[in-house]
């Protein structure tokens, strides 16, 4: 049995914009091993990783994401009902206001970067002056907020993935190019500052072309009067609220590890193990959420709650199909993957165990992750954003608790404590969900994980049998060990195929059906 076409056309959206952020986050590795070679995880390296760690919560609280995912529902229903014209006017009035509000804010701390950044147990000349160059991205991703929307809101996905992609390689120039040419310590870390700052901008420009093609323009305007305007504001506190607190617990988070396991590496370790992490829920799960945003926002203002419903159902078993077997490969293989990513140069294998023991402690929340994700995006569509936030402060302070309690377990307390909270948090919003519109079938739901989860586990046991066996084979060369972790990867990934089809995992039939997609996908 086949899913339906709507379903074969998310598929379809879904596999386009998967593998554009595949492209971005397989050079966001490359980047982060460049990065390791020359800095390693231990000593000055975790300045620079609180110091970037500050405006990226700012962004997350006031912009990127947060604003995207207050102005995609107000935008999406203006273009529902026809009224394109005021659709734009909303749009222009949010841009420049946003330039307005957030160049403020990044001029106020910079002004005032030696006391926010006090604090903290590093060298303050080094934090503060990389704070300062770090945070104008503030700004830019603001911006690309506004602009990522209006292109989502059409359902224009791949360009906006891959404007990361570029991003990345202009981080990765200045590295290389620029490192090597300098002698401190300090003077390397301005330069991978600078390189995110210049790499910044790039990604704000390059859609801005895709951007002219779209039936409408961004103006000069400030009709802050309009209630759409209002609206969008009213929606983005909650929303700024329940998307932004998850930075924040990656801030406490920092601050735990920084003041009480070990500032010299604990900072840094966690931030690789977590970029690491995020490879598999960067390429399925923000896919599977982005494509179903607008959608789900759509069905939300034509009222058609059964509509919706199936589509959350849909998503969340994709992403258990996508995440789950990632999820058991990387904790059975974290020591080799960490090792093959990151040990040279600066990085070793000390630093291998730690990192290695986050990465496992991760991947237990790494499908629950995703499921909030997808979750929160559907209150979004709701227009309902104050659920997600209460739920989100919940996780503050269960965040904060478990980090008190697990930080005595050494630097992988900290990235266990997040998984747990990933779990509670996805199950308060399937609660709170079920109560607000329904069944969204469940049953169903628990009999897919339950064969999902199954062939994930007997797949995972391949991937290290394969690993353990080339492993010694082949040794522990740099080609030595691509041949034995991409063998071990590509013979789970056959395993967890067939054991798909042997367990009738109605999601593997979604995929086959791509190769059937022709006219029906649209």
């Amino acid at each position: 049995m086949t899913e339906p076409a709507p379903a074969r056309r998310l598929a379809w959206s879904t596999a386009i914009f998967a593998s554009a952020t595949a492209l971005s986050r397989v050079f966001g590795l490359i980047r982060e091993i460049v990065a390791k070679n020359y800095f390693g995880v231990r000593g000055p390296i975790n300045a620079f990783e609180i110091a970037f760690l500050i405006p990226n919560t700012v962004r997350a609280l006031v912009a990127d994401s947060a604003l995207s995912g207050a102005f995609v529902p107000v935008f999406g229903e203006l273009l529902e009902k026809g009224d394109r014209a005021r659709a734009w006017r909303v749009a222009s009035t949010l841009f420049w206001l946003m330039l307005m509000g957030l160049g403020t804010l990044t001029v106020l701390f910079i002004l005032l970067a030696p006391w926010l950044m006090a604090p903290f147990p590093y060298k303050d000349e080094l934090l503060v002056a990389l704070s300062r160059i770090l945070f104008p991205i503030v700004i830019l991703l603001g911006l690309s907020g506004i602009v990522v929307g209006i292109l989502n809101s059409y359902e224009h996905f791949t360009v906006p993935a891959l404007t990361p992609v570029f991003w990345n390689i202009v981080i990765i120039i200045g590295l290389v190019v620029g490192v090597p040419r300098v002698d401190s310590e300090d003077a390397k870390l301005y330069v991978y500052a600078g390189s995110i700052l210049v790499g910044t901008i790039v990604q704000f420009l390059l859609p801005l072309p895709w951007l002219r093609r779209l039936p409408g323009r961004l103006q000069f305007v400030l009709d802050w009067r309009d209630p759409a305007v209002r609206r969008v504001f009213v929606l983005m506190l909650p929303v700024t609220l329940a998307l932004g607190l998850i930075n924040v617990n990656a801030l406490i988070d920092a601050i735990f590890a920084a003041q009480l396991i070990d500032p010299q590496i604990a900072p840094s370790a966690i931030n690789s193990a977590f970029r690491l992490y995020m490879l598999p829920q960067g390429i399925f799960s923000v896919a599977v959420a982005t494509v179903l945003f607008p959608r789900m926002a759509r069905l939300a203002a034509r009222e058609d709650f059964v509509g919706f419903r199936a589509t959350v159902s849909v998503g969340l078993r994709q992403i258990g199909f996508l995440l789950l077997p990632a999820s058991a490969v990387f904790a059975v293989l974290a020591v080799p993957i960490v090792r093959l990513a990151y040990e040279r140069g600066a990085f070793t294998s000390d630093q291998t165990t730690v990192v290695a023991g986050a990465l496992a402690a991760f991947t237990l929340g790494l499908t629950f992750n995703g499921t909030m994700l997808l979750l929160n995006r559907g209150f979004f569509s709701l227009q309902s954003p104050w659920v997600p936030t209460a739920v989100a402060l919940g996780n503050l302070g269960l965040n904060a608790l478990l980090d008190a309690v697990f930080y005595r377990l050494g630097i992988w307390g900290i990235p266990l404590a997040t998984s747990i909270v990933n779990i509670a948090g996805t199950a308060a919003l399937l609660v709170v969900l079920r109560r607000r519109s329904g069944r969204i079938g469940g049953r169903v739901l628990i009999d897919s994980y339950a064969r999902i989860g199954a062939a994930s586990v007997l797949s995972a046991g391949v991937a290290f049998g394969v690993w353990f066996g080339l492993d010694a084979l082949v040794g522990r060369s740099l080609g030595g060990q691509i041949v034995s972790v991409g063998g071990a990867f590509l013979a789970s990934v056959a395993a967890y195929l067939g054991l798909a089809r042997v367990f009738r995992i109605r999601e593997l039939e979604v995929l086959l059906s791509l190769r059937r997609r022709g006219g029906t996908t649209g």
